[in-house]
Formats: structure tokens, C-alpha cells, sequence
């Protein structure tokens, strides 16, 4: 007994000497969602962005995991409840959210704080060319792509469409943008919407096999008083080449995209993450991703948020001295 007693104990000692000499691995913090976006669009692109950036990635204090969805609204809500932790949801969004006011929606989501600007998504229509199609009005009786159920698109194309009064006056086909677009190519649509920064690659699949045109939407946005009922949304404009067959800048209006973070959320990590991001080699990797970003910076952190800033949000934006 006692042999054997001497043998236990001088193998868990062996054992426990060689778990010391080993070297440390660090652990892995909390897992940390981020919502995304359906295929196709640059919601995805940020997600992606984020759970891959080296330094994020590295992070031993938390983990950032990409998470696809709908779009905006999907965002806003899960991350309302605490399911997601960070999301791309639009500036418009949080707005009307905040005060109970999305359509159907009395609910009041006041969880979702803006961490920062990302970019400003400008609304696209895209027709084929010779289709007679040169504004909303004309869509009625036409079969539509109007962007995923639950989408950020979805809802801002409902909230134009029945402020032009065309909203129960087409075939709507809630569908994604990529599948739009083949939906597109087939002609089984018409014309499809699309809410996404530019360029979307959605865009540029249906322009390679068809005709396209793209109908100026901030003429009648502003003739019919959108603007002065929504004022989250501003001018915008697609340029010339942005598209093949696109040869002039179309009009268009737009909403900005937010980096947004549940309010539960570590002030530290807010911090962090704006950190890492805002550095030259964090723009430069999101820059990478897509032309998109190419406009993201400092001096335009903040831009489009009209509601409160996560606390670490806050801390990181007065250092920068925006606030």
C-alpha cells in the first residue's frame, strides 16, 4: 500500500511539473456576436471585417464571431435583447426604434447605442434599359425585388414605396440581393432595390449579363417632402462607372450605416475594439474588404448618429476630439 502510495504521488508530482513547464495558453474571453447581413451586401463584409482583423482576432479578453442575418432591422432587434452584442443597423433605425415609431413596431429599443459611422448606403433601383421605367410611379402592376423581409432594405423600400403610393401598387418579392439579381437575369423581375454602399456586387452580377439603368430617386424624394418627414436620410448619388453601362451620376438619397453595440456590452471593449480599428492598419484592412470604406476616418467617426453613444464609444470619440 504504501509502495503504491509513493508511486501515485511521485507521478501526479511528474505530471504536475510538467503542466508548469509547459507554456501558458491564454484563455479565450467571451464570445461576442456580431450581426451581419444577408449575402451580398456589405453588412456581411463588416461582420467578416471584424471577426478577422489580426488584433481583434488576437484578443485574449474577448471574441468577436460574425453572425449573418436579414439586415438592419434583425440587428436592431437581437441586439436589443442582448443575442447579438454588435451589428450594423441604419442610423434611421436606431432613431425611429429609440422612440417607438418603426412601422407595426410600438416597441421601444432603447438597448442599441451607435459605436460609430461606417458608411453611407445610398438607395439603388435598378431597371433594364428601354424597360419605360424612369420613376417609382412607374412600377405599378411590375413584379419588384424589394430586399429580404426583416432587411434594413426591406423596410426603407416599404417606408419610400408607400410614400410615393406605390407600395400595394406592384408584385413584391422579398428576396436577398444576390438572389435579386439572378431573379434579375432570368427576367422573372422587373427592377430590384437595393439599400448598400457602393459598390454592390449584386449590382455588378446583373449588369454583366443585362442592360441595366438606375432611376433617380432623390428627384422625387424631394419633390414629394421625404426629406422633410424623414430627416435621417440625406442626398446621395451613385457616380458615373460605377456600374458597367452607368455612364452618368444618378441622384439617389441615403442613410448611414452605424456600428452599434448593445448597452450591456464592457464600456473596456467598446474601447478597444474603436481602437484597434481606427488605427492605419485597421482602416487600410477594412479598405481592403471593400472600396466602401474608403471614406472611413476619423474626422468622419460620429457621422449620421443622431441617437446616445455606447459609454466606451463616448470615451473613445472625446479622445479623438469629436465630442
Amino acid at each position: 500500500m504504501k509502495l503504491g502510495r509513493r508511486l501515485l504521488l511521485t507521478v501526479s508530482a511528474a505530471l504536475l511539473a510538467l503542466a508548469v513547464s509547459l507554456p501558458a495558453t491564454a484563455p479565450r474571453g467571451k464570445r461576442m456576436v456580431f450581426g451581419g447581413g444577408p449575402a451580398g451586401g456589405t453588412f456581411q463584409i463588416v461582420a467578416n471585417a471584424i471577426q478577422t482583423f489580426g488584433p481583434i482576432k488576437a484578443s485574449a479578453d474577448y471574441t468577436v464571431k460574425a453572425q449573418s442575418s436579414a439586415g438592419s432591422l434583425e440587428n436592431l432587434r437581437k441586439i436589443d435583447r442582448g443575442r447579438m452584442q454588435f451589428g450594423v443597423v441604419y442610423s434611421g433605425h436606431v432613431c425611429l426604434g429609440r422612440h417607438g415609431r418603426l412601422k407595426n413596431d410600438a416597441r421601444t429599443y432603447e438597448n442599441v447605442l451607435a459605436m460609430s459611422h461606417l458608411y453611407g448606403a445610398p438607395a439603388q433601383l435598378v431597371v433594364r434599359k428601354g424597360s419605360g421605367i424612369r420613376s417609382v410611379r412607374d412600377l405599378a402592376g411590375r413584379k419588384v425585388g424589394v430586399g429580404n423581409a426583416g432587411s434594413g432594405a426591406f423596410a426603407n423600400c416599404e417606408l419610400f414605396f408607400t410614400h410615393m403610393g406605390v407600395w400595394d401598387a406592384i408584385e413584391r418579392n422579398a428576396m436577398g440581393y444576390n438572389d435579386a439579381a439572378a431573379a434579375f437575369g432570368n427576367r422573372q423581375l422587373e427592377a430590384f432595390w437595393l439599400f448598400t454602399a457602393l459598390p454592390s456586387g449584386a449590382v455588378i452580377l446583373a449588369a454583366q449579363t443585362n442592360d441595366i439603368a438606375l432611376v433617380d430617386l432623390a428627384a422625387e424624394a424631394r419633390k414629394s417632402g421625404f426629406f422633410d418627414k424623414y430627416p435621417y436620410f440625406s442626398m446621395g448619388a451613385i457616380p458615373a462607372g460605377t456600374y458597367r453601362g452607368i455612364d452618368q451620376a444618378v441622384s439617389s438619397f441615403q442613410d448611414s450605416a452605424l456600428w452599434v453595440a448593445n448597452a450591456r456590452v464592457p464600456a473596456d471593449v467598446v474601447y478597444d475594439l474603436l481602437s484597434k480599428v481606427y488605427t492605419e492598419a485597421g482602416l487600410a484592412y477594412l479598405r481592403n474588404q471593400k472600396e466602401t470604406f474608403k471614406h472611413m476616418n476619423v474626422r468622419n467617426g460620429i457621422m449620421g448618429v443622431v441617437t446616445p453613444l455606447h459609454p466606451g464609444a463616448e470615451r473613445f470619440w472625446e479622445g479623438q476630439g469629436l465630442l
